[in-house]
Parts: structure tokens; sequence; C-alpha cells
């Protein structure tokens, strides 16, 4: 993912909530959400190159999702990120105590943010930081900068989705398909930013600018996936995937509706 909200315990019937773009060079092979074969009750997309992912779920209300981190320099790791979220989610342990393992050996993978969570907590890790942490209730953005790193991207997705919650109603199921498709309209916000809010990542400043949009259209990279995943008071878990193709061109969408197990 290149941006990335977690709601945690404060969307009314969901006890938690990931909302997110994931942006990728469009010749990169990727598999859509999907039920995986391999690793019963995870759903989520696959990355065909490396083997992992970005974002996925398991039936048991466990979730994970992973950004990489915009250095300027091009990173080499011995292991893919993806891997953290597939073994999260394929694993038993409790959420700080994999991110503490994950922080403790960061340097073994390129450079991430990495949210892992169930229904009872939730805890971040990042390349950038020694210690893992937990989150609290509350909305959490997080893109390619480090944790706490306030760029354009991460302000708009933060008060389009406060807004909405706010002035959103929780509502009858047979309405969750529509509040969904507004959730994940948030995500095609291609409004681009002042040149002296951008972030210096050591890319340039005209990619900086290429990049500052929510949702990125490009010819040979550009937002690949938009995701909405949550769980469901009544242990249901649900993944909605939108995928795109060179220039933003829509290839459709993936709703996939698991109970819990």
């Amino acid at each position: 993912m290149c941006l990335l909200l977690l709601a945690f315990d404060v969307v009314p019937g969901r006890p938690w909530l990931l909302l997110g773009n994931r942006d990728e060079f469009h010749a990169r092979p990727t598999a859509a959400a999907h039920a995986w074969a391999d690793a019963a009750g995870v759903v989520g997309g696959r990355d065909l190159q490396a083997g992992g992912t970005w974002l996925a779920l398991n039936r048991n209300g466990r979730f994970a999702a992973v950004t990489n981190v915009r250095t300027g320099n091009a990173a080499t790791a011995a292991r893919s990120r993806g891997e953290l979220v597939a073994q999260f989610l394929a694993g038993a342990q409790a959420p700080l105590d994999y991110a503490s393992a994950v922080a403790a050996s960061r340097d073994q993978f390129g450079p991430f943010n990495l949210i892992v969570g169930d229904c009872a907590s939730a805890a971040g890790a990042s390349s950038t930081r020694e210690q893992a942490w937990r989150f609290e209730s509350g909305v959490h953005v997080l893109s390619n900068g480090p944790p706490g790193a306030c760029w354009p991207k991460v302000r708009r997705l933060d008060a389009a989705f406060s807004t909405m919650l706010q002035h959103g109603d929780s509502g009858p199921r047979a309405a969750m398909s529509a509040q969904d498709a507004e959730l994940l309209d948030l995500l095609a916000d291609t409004t681009g930013a002042a040149d002296a809010e951008l972030p210096h990542t050591g890319v340039g400043l005209e990619l900086e600018r290429r990049l500052a949009p929510m949702f990125i259209r490009g010819e040979r990279y550009g937002t690949r996936a938009s995701t909405l995943a949550y769980a469901r008071h009544d242990g249901a878990c649900v993944m909605v995937e939108r995928g795109f193709g060179p220039d933003g061109a829509s290839l459709g969408e993936v709703r996939i509706e698991i109970q819990g197990g």
C-alpha cells in the first residue's frame, strides 16, 4: 500500500476497518483479491512476483497491511515486505508481539510501515523505528513516509474519512454496500498539492508532484487497487477491491464476504 487508513474501534458495527490505495508499476504481476488456496481462511490480493501481499485478512478476524517507505534510493533486501502480512495472518501471535518481532528484524526487509491486528487490538512496526507500538482506538493514516509524517494526501484522507464518519449512518445491513462504495470513492481523489506542502524524499520535485495525489494516474506507474476491508460485529469479514490499469482505467470490482471461523 502507499496510502493506508486504519479505523480501530470507532466505526459503528465494525471493530476494525482498513482503507487504502496500492500504487505500483503496472507491469508487476498481480492477482486481484481472492481466497488463497495455500492459506485457509485468508483473503487478499497477491503479488505474483514475490508471493506476498499488501493487504489481507483472515476469516478469524486477523488483518494486516504494509506500505513501502520512500527513501529516494533503490532499496534491495533479503526478504520481501509482503511476507510480513502473509506471516501474521497465518500465525497466532498477538499483534503487538508480532510487531515487536518484526521491529527487531526490520533490516531484513525493504523499507516499510506495517499494521497488524485483530478485533481486540492493533499494532504497528516500521523500518524507521526501533520499537513497535500499539494503536489506540481512533483513526490512523500512514503513507510512504515515517509514521506521523503528515503528508498532504494523509491529511486529505484523514479529513474526508472523519467527515464521513461524523455524518454517516451505520444503517441496516442492506445499506452496507452503498456505504462501502462511498468509502472507496474517498480514495479516488486526484487532487495534487502545492510545492511548499510536498515532502522531500529524495526523488526530485517533479516526481513528488506526480506522487502527491491519493489516486495516481500513470501509464507505467499508478494506483493499481483501492481496497476496503473490515470486520463486522456478527463475526463476518468483508473485502471490497477496485482494480485499475494504466492511466487509472477501471478493471472492475471484487467483493468477498466470509463468515468468521
